[in-house]
């Protein structure tokens, strides 16, 4: 398999030539009807890609697909899927996609093996556990105490810990209600910062909650932290914290088989931390809080869209071509960021899970050499659910001097089904006019002759829609933007799966704090700026 950084390749060559020579694709001009209608690509799950909005015509296709030929994009996720390294700076393989695998192969049949060990059975038992776990508690088989029962689970954690599994719970909620499903309430603990989880332990009935603590080296300083303040609210309630900690890590940890909890769920480090919403991650407090019937959907939704990366025609994979667009604009139209734009209260904090998973993945300066690269790789991501941001950050998207390139995400129905005429029209209705009326400005803009009333236009969006946020779509959206972000990677030559910029700030954290009782840090501006701050 050939590495080779974007422009080294005769196709980014054709694409340069095409942005420069001005016949990038006119949105006002050509977007029409038939267009909308022609551009639509099954993603997975129910959803579609349509990407009638983008700045691309035929020559930019052909130009992309080019692209992904020469950067043998489908190939390179073959090999991630079977198990090669492809996290080269720390030697490790990549093998979130496994977690969802149904049979515990990879997507393309393959079994994975690492020194003798079967690692998509060892994953696949790992959830079987956590499945058996899950319906004790729920049952009331498992119980804090006599006559008591787990009511509440508040997950603490930090960055992957975090973001993913609380989006995708905070995306069940309404669906598990229209369902009519037993949930139970699922909290987040992540900041350091006290006042986080004193909250937590304030509002929480902590004589039926069950605490997960999720940290892979079983070392993180913030969930550590977190995890004592817990357990000293526990002791003062009277109640005994084995009784109400569950830990999620490695089996080399220190939380690894420790009496000091209820039970332990393992994942490897062949699972990064902004992936692992699909290992016990995510799963656990899913599995507590929804039933592992859902958790079990999200993960064939994941895997459907998994399976359907594979596609080698760009027009007919919707991840593909969803990535080939994002490097024209970052790389050829110089966009330098995406807003992720959901109409779905559901994906409230869905953006801000995409955040970490792109910006630390693509986040990046270097190949996988380590070689400075020469042009832009990750955009800077933002968004917001729609229609709050229409009365936020949409003046500058319209009016502004950036084009910043946009992805719309809805639904045709609500997820609780509770919806009702009004003036009109139901709500649903409402949301997705204002969705169709924002794609449409955006793209066509509005001639006035008052300039403050003028809108360019020209500005490019992409739209997944489908019929309701389910489980399974959820998990096709989330493998989606994984995917893309693996795609863009390959494109780049980056590793995308390491997080070495995340790690000083750690390490000088970490030396101010323990220089503490014994004077200075030794570097002078850190010392400076803790005492400015009362370290």
């Amino acid at each position: 398999m050939k590495y080779t950084d974007l422009d080294k390749t005769a196709a980014s060559k054709r694409l340069a030539e095409h942005a420069a020579g001005g016949r990038a694709f006119d949105i006002r001009a050509a977007l029409t009807p038939q267009r909308v209608k022609r551009c639509d690509v099954p993603l997975a799950a129910g959803l579609v890609f349509n990407w009638a909005a983008k700045a691309v015509d035929e020559h930019t296709l052909d130009a992309l697909a080019a692209l992904a030929r020469e950067q043998e994009l489908t190939a390179k996720y073959r090999c991630l899927l079977e198990g090669e390294v492809m996290n080269p700076g720390e030697g490790r393989k990549v093998l979130h996609h496994l977690l969802r695998s149904p049979d515990g192969k990879a997507a393309t049949g393959k079994e994975v093996n690492f020194q003798g060990r079967d690692v998509g059975a060892f994953y696949h038992g790992e959830l079987e556990r956590l499945a058996a776990f899950a319906e004790k508690v729920r049952s009331g088989e498992l119980c804090p105490a006599p006559g008591k029962r787990y009511t509440a689970f508040a997950q603490i954690g930090i960055g992957g810990s975090d973001l993913g599994p609380r989006a995708l719970s905070l995306a069940l909620e309404n669906w598990a209600a229209g369902e009519g499903k037993k949930a139970l309430r699922a909290e987040f603990i992540s900041n350091v910062d006290p006042d986080d989880a004193s909250k937590a332990a304030s509002s929480l009935p902590l004589d039926e909650t069950l605490f997960i603590l999720v940290s892979k080296s079983g070392t993180t300083q913030e969930t550590l932290t977190n995890e004592l303040f817990i357990k000293d609210k526990l002791r003062k309630a009277g109640l005994d914290p084995a009784k109400h900690m569950a830990a999620v890590t490695s089996e080399t940890s220190p939380l690894a088989r420790n009496p000091g909890y209820l039970d332990s769920f393992y994942f490897d480090d062949f699972i990064g931390g902004r992936y692992s919403s699909c290992s016990a991650v995510g799963g656990l407090i899913l599995s507590l809080a929804y039933g592992n019937d859902v958790f079990r959907d999200v993960l064939a939704g994941a895997a459907a869209a998994d399976r359907a990366a594979l596609e080698g025609d760009i027009l007919q994979n919707a991840v593909l071509l969803d990535a080939l667009i994002g490097v024209w604009e970052r790389n050829f139209l110089l966009y330098p960021c995406t807003a992720v734009l959901p109409y779905s209260q559901a994906l409230s904090r869905f953006p801000a899970h995409l955040q970490q998973l792109d910006m630390e993945s693509n986040g990046k300066r270097v190949n996988r050499d380590g070689t400075p690269l020469a042009y832009p790789t990750g955009p800077v991501v933002f968004g917001e659910p729609g229609t709050n941001g229409q009365h936020s950050f949409y003046q500058l998207l319209h009016q502004g001097t950036d084009i910043v390139p946009l992805q719309f995400i809805g639904f045709r129905e609500s997820q609780r089904k509770d919806d009702g005429v009004i003036d009109g029209s139901t709500s649903q209705a409402k949301l997705n006019a204002n969705l169709a009326a924002q794609i449409t400005a955006f793209a066509l803009g509005k001639t006035d002759g008052n300039g403050n009333r003028d809108f360019p236009g020209g500005r490019p969006s992409s739209l997944i829609y489908g019929e309701r946020l389910t489980p399974a779509a959820l998990g096709a959206l989330l493998a989606h933007y994984e995917n893309k972000v693996m795609f863009q990677g390959f494109i780049w030559n980056l590793n995308s799966f390491d997080q070495e910029g995340v790690q000083l700030g750690k390490v000088l954290a970490g030396k101010i704090l323990a220089a503490k009782a014994g004077g200075t840090s030794g570097d002078p501006v850190l010392d400076a700026y803790g005492e400015l701050l009362g370290v």
